[in-house]
């Protein structure tokens, strides 16, 4: 017999009262035509698998719901423009602690995975001297940035929470993702991988803001103290033809530009290998989609995250002569200690 049928009827009647804040929400955004109809549907569904994965689902989380539908409202009717470099905002409405308590209640702490954890005081220590830290990871779910704090929570707050990440489009544009975006740091970068399918002026604007935000990222790594995630593969980790998630290839050249980057900044700084266990908590589409809409699933889980030692960017090329042959030895030496952290965590 289902467990939900023996409940008493008082408890059921409670639960019904609990979800029709969002519910009600939801049929005032569709009368008042704030959010369109695609986004609404998409909304829904996410909030049913959402209350589904739950073990309990209490009026927090449903206030929790209610509120990121006002904020996807909106970005509806008049969507964020970021700058190059966004940093995050945390006042009057504080979006980065908006986005962990989002994420919170479908993290089962008891079975997070955690390697390299006291590697974090070293990447503290480092900043506080005013050094750089670069994080070469794998990406695997849009609320990765969450995912970190969360697991950082207990460990460095500040440091989690200081943390800017190399953000794409989608991210930046789909009014589903802008509000938990609006509480990480940036660096704001279009995808070079479209950047043709673009007529000849629009390509040229995002030509020039991608060139400023090289620009930023070279001021930022120049005063110094910064930490910044960038995921070389340019997209998010999916699962092959056997169902297995893999760590997608890192690209060379865009490890090339930060560690050429760094070393014109004058100021110290460091690479690690950064691997995310986060793909069942909130899983990507099978495949890239174009078009903005894409549709959310959840689940209670554990997540994981291995801190890998520091890289010798030199010692990991080899000794080839050929720039092109080191620069794919580095970038493959890296990924290959991300593919393996991640057979610990995964």
């Amino acid at each position: 017999m289902n467990s939900c049928s023996i409940l008493p009827c008082r408890v059921r009647s409670a639960e019904v009262r609990l979800s029709s804040e969002f519910l009600t929400a939801l049929r005032a955004a569709e009368a008042q035509e704030l959010v369109p109809d695609k986004f609404r549907r998409i909304l829904r569904a996410f909030y049913d698998s959402y209350k589904l994965s739950l073990p309990t689902f209490g009026a927090g989380v449903e206030h929790t719901f209610t509120t990121y539908l006002r904020l996807v409202g909106e970005q509806c009717s008049s969507p964020f423009q970021f700058s190059p470099f966004h940093q995050q905002i945390r006042k009057p409405f504080d979006y980065y602690a908006f986005g962990l308590d989002f994420l919170r209640p479908l993290v089962d702490k008891s079975a997070c995975r955690m390697v390299g954890k006291e590697r974090w005081k070293l990447l503290a220590e480092l900043q506080k001297k005013g050094h750089n830290i670069v994080l070469l990871a794998n990406h695997q779910i849009e609320a990765d940035p969450q995912a970190i704090g969360l697991l950082l929570e207990d460990i460095n707050p500040k440091f989690a929470s200081d943390i800017i990440f190399v953000a794409g489009e989608r991210v930046l544009t789909d009014p589903l993702a802008i509000p938990f975006s609006l509480g990480c740091n940036l660096l704001c970068i279009y995808s070079k991988k479209y950047m043709d399918q673009q007529e000849p002026e629009e390509r040229l604007r995002r030509q020039l803001y991608n060139k400023k935000t090289m620009e930023m990222m070279a001021q930022l790594l120049s005063e110094g103290g910064k930490c910044i995630y960038v995921a070389p593969s340019g997209g998010r980790d999916r699962k092959n033809e056997q169902g297995e998630v893999e760590v997608a290839p890192f690209d060379a050249q865009s490890i090339e530009m930060f560690y050429l980057m760094a070393r014109r900044s004058h100021v110290p700084t460091h690479f690690f290998p950064l691997t995310l266990s986060t793909y069942e908590l909130l899983p990507p589409p099978d495949r890239v989609q174009k078009e903005l809409g894409e549709p959310r699933r959840v689940a209670y889980t554990g997540i994981g995250m291995a801190l890998g030692e520091k890289c010798n960017m030199e010692a990991l090329a080899g000794s080839d002569g050929d720039k092109r042959v080191r620069r794919e030895a580095r970038a493959h030496a890296i990924w290959q200690q991300v593919v393996s952290a991640y057979k610990q965590i995964g």
